[in-house]
């Protein structure tokens, strides 16, 4: 049996990408090795039939954490026999790029976001440029490339003349599913819920702004405002609980494995993706909640990012905001519940989309692409 080694730097738990990729290196007979990182707040992780190996690493932040990461990741390869590499992001491409050449194994790149248009590097120009460095001496070298929408592989295509293929972070389709009830989750049954969601609730995503819409003055009664998830605002979001008295408006549930996290989201009213464009990374995003509202039934209140915007007017799924101005968002967010007759047009397109938006589906070139390694 061929063995497939993916790597990642998350702590795997969460990153349904990455686990729906392996799923299916299965399903075509390879033996597949999970590689990531163990961190003190992890979720539990034990998927049927895929090893994995998770490090537990001195750093966890900036350039100490990638270094050691790397070094770790490197070391650790160079035991490990293999037959296909598959690197997810840059932050894992360096090692993967060398083991591939001194072993001369496939290496299989997978981009889950433009890695150096992210905000948290833009202002570190030394790291952004040793970044930008890694990328442009393996990019061009490569034969199978991947990301997850086509404004990011048009950037890549315009930089290195090479187009990835477009596979999408949809999610499987999920006969069976029972959903369970609000009073089941401990949820309000008497008002209308508002969600954002992710393991990236970090700056830039507008959550600061959906939470000064929940203000009394901007009139959003009978709504609650949920943040499911992790990232580096909502420590500052909790503070700004305080300091507005939104208790009783604004609510937080730590990040919870994905089985769970479906019956939050279809238990929801509105979902809501708001990142700014600010950065290259989030300016062409298309993130994975959009997907996840979608699947679960949720008219979906976004901002006009491209890749976003295309989704929300093809599908008819939701609205757009103009600006993070809080009270144009509570504005949105009154326009889509208050007019019941648009609600429920949202909502059933949701379901019509939701039919074709699945993993399935769009994993059909991702499989053809792992067959030729077979």
């Amino acid at each position: 049996m061929k063995r497939a080694i993916v790597s990642v730097t998350n702590d795997l738990a969460t990153d349904q990408r990455v686990i729906k990729t392996t799923k299916l290196l299965c399903q075509l007979g390879f033996e597949v090795l999970l590689i990531g990182r163990k961190r003190p707040n992890s979720l539990d992780f034990n998927p049927q039939n895929i090893k994995t190996k998770r490090f537990r690493l001195l750093f966890n932040k900036k350039f100490a954490f990638y270094a050691e990461y790397n070094l770790r990741l490197f070391f650790y390869l160079v035991f490990k026999k293999c037959s296909l590499y598959i690197a997810n992001d840059l932050d894992t491409l360096l090692p993967n790029y060398l083991l591939s050449k001194i072993k001369n194994k496939p290496l299989i790149y997978d981009s889950h976001e433009y890695f150096t248009g992210v905000p948290e590097i833009q202002n570190r120009l030394i790291v952004k440029k040793t970044w930008k460095l890694i990328e442009k001496t393996i990019f061009p070298k490569l034969k199978d490339v991947i990301t997850v929408n086509d404004s990011i592989a048009g950037l890549y295509e315009k930089e290195y003349g090479i187009r990835p293929i477009v596979v999408r972070n949809l999610p499987e389709s999920q006969p069976g599913f029972v959903l369970k009830s609000r009073k089941e989750l401990n949820l309000p049954e008497d008002k209308n819920i508002i969600l954002m969601q992710g393991s990236g609730i970090n700056v830039d995503r507008g959550a600061e702004e959906l939470l000064l819409s929940m203000k009394p003055q901007y009139g959003l009664e009978g709504i609650a405002l949920y943040y499911i998830g992790s990232g580096d605002v909502i420590s500052l979001l909790k503070s700004m609980v305080k300091d507005y008295g939104l208790e009783d408006r604004v609510h937080f549930i730590p990040k919870v494995n994905y089985n769970t996290l479906k019956h939050y989201t279809a238990n929801a009213n509105i979902g809501v993706t708001i990142d700014k464009g600010d950065s290259l990374n989030y300016l062409y995003s298309l993130p994975n909640k959009l997907f996840d509202y979608i699947n679960a039934g949720l008219p979906v209140l976004a901002s006009k990012m491209p890749e976003v915007e295309k989704i929300v007017k093809k599908h008819n799924i939701g609205l757009t905001i103009d600006n993070h101005e809080p009270a144009h968002i509570a504005s949105k967010i009154k326009e889509m519940l208050s007019d019941q007759k648009l609600y429920q047009q949202l909502k059933g397109n949701t379901r019509k989309a939701a039919d074709k938006l699945i993993w399935e589906k769009e994993s059909v070139v991702l499989k053809e692409i792992f067959k030729k390694y077979i």
